[in-house]
């Protein structure tokens, strides 16, 4: 929505630098996806030029002031350049989370709370607490190590921003005589990652991890890749990207393996491969005979984390968005009203008016 409220309303949009950049080339995809699979979009091509001309960059913990009103940007973890939004009025702190993440990843340090009175926090992990995380990142180099030592090549889909990043971290730190590819638009995100080193955790981790990985840029280097010890690439839920020319090529080698490192949403490409076995190549549902396995590298707080940040923030009112409304919704509520907050679940189309 954001090229349409730009072009449409000549709307500022607000946020860092680093996220400004990377949403041209994501607004970009996204119109061309929307083109080849028949769906549609409020916006076309020609208003993302005039929402990146609208984009004003701001840096972490930069007061900026509105009338009577003030804000900052805060780092929300997830992925570099998230931010959340803390706004102080004249009666009231508020802060917005957006998608958080408490915990340090490879790429980003987490999000810390912030006082306030009024909490508008995701709860899409609510219900559900994720595992450790080194225990899940060395279940995955475990996985690697045994597919690799069989002879065979691991198919790793992943998310352009911020997942392809953290699994190439993961694989070079491990210290593992790996042969790893790199394909999609992960690579070229990661570049403008290390144009804004002020965002990432370490800009050397990264730095050195891209170029010890080979990058695929033509279609003979990604015929050399299939003789890789691990590909990563996109799209991390198998609907599109390079990802689905590599299944179609790699799928008649049963050494080979397909690691899952996102979340697979429903009627996605990987939904269907765990549930089903089958993916869509061309327009065919076709039998995949690989093993396949899936990772919880989230970057979304978990159950847990959210009770924690809600805490910490000291709220006395807690506004949950962005949850599965019988899954996530109600243990939230229960957990977060047992430490004393005034909860509240919004639905489409409310409204709530702050009063003094």
């Amino acid at each position: 929505m954001a090229p349409w409220l730009a072009s449409h309303h000549s709307t500022r949009l607000h946020g860092t630098a680093l996220t400004g950049e990377i949403a041209r080339p994501m607004w970009n995809d996204c119109y061309k996806v929307s083109r080849i699979e028949g769906y549609p979009l409020s916006w076309d091509k020609r208003d993302i030029d005039e929402a990146v001309d609208l984009w004003q960059a701001h840096g972490f913990d930069e007061k900026i002031t509105f009338h009577n009103w003030k804000w900052r940007l805060l780092r929300a973890g997830h992925i570099p350049g998230a931010a959340m939004v803390n706004i102080e009025t004249p009666t009231h702190r508020i802060l917005f989370t957006g998608d958080f993440d408490t915990r340090d990843s490879g790429l980003v340090n987490g999000a810390e709370p912030v006082k306030c009175d009024i909490l508008f926090i995701e709860g899409t992990y609510g219900g559900r607490s994720h595992p450790p995380k080194q225990h899940e990142q060395q279940r995955f180099l475990d996985r690697v190590t045994e597919v690799v030592g069989r002879g065979g090549t691991c198919l790793v889909p992943a998310f352009a921003n911020g997942r392809t990043q953290d699994v190439l971290i993961l694989l070079h730190k491990s210290g593992l005589n790996l042969n790893v590819h790199i394909d999609g638009m992960g690579k070229f995100l990661a570049k403008l990652y290390l144009e804004h080193p002020e965002y990432l955790r370490s800009s050397d981790d990264l730095e050195a991890a891209l170029a010890w990985a080979k990058k695929v840029s033509s279609k003979s280097d990604r015929k050399k890749a299939l003789d890789a010890d691990v590909i990563i690439t996109t799209s991390g839920m198998l609907d599109g990207g390079p990802s689905i020319w590599y299944v179609n090529r790699l799928r008649d080698n049963p050494e080979n393996a397909i690691l899952l490192t996102g979340y697979q949403a429903r009627g996605s490409g990987g939904k269907k491969l765990l549930d089903q076995g089958k993916l869509p190549i061309f327009g065919t549902d076709t039998p995949i005979d690989l093993e396949v396995d899936q990772f919880t590298f989230s970057t979304h707080s978990g159950h847990d984390e959210i009770l924690n940040f809600a805490q910490q923030c000291e709220a006395k009112h807690v506004v949950i968005y962005h949850a599965d409304p019988v899954q996530a919704r109600p243990p939230l509520v229960v957990a977060l009203e047992a430490q004393g907050h005034t909860v509240h679940c919004p639905i489409n189309g409310e409204s709530y008016t702050i009063v003094d």
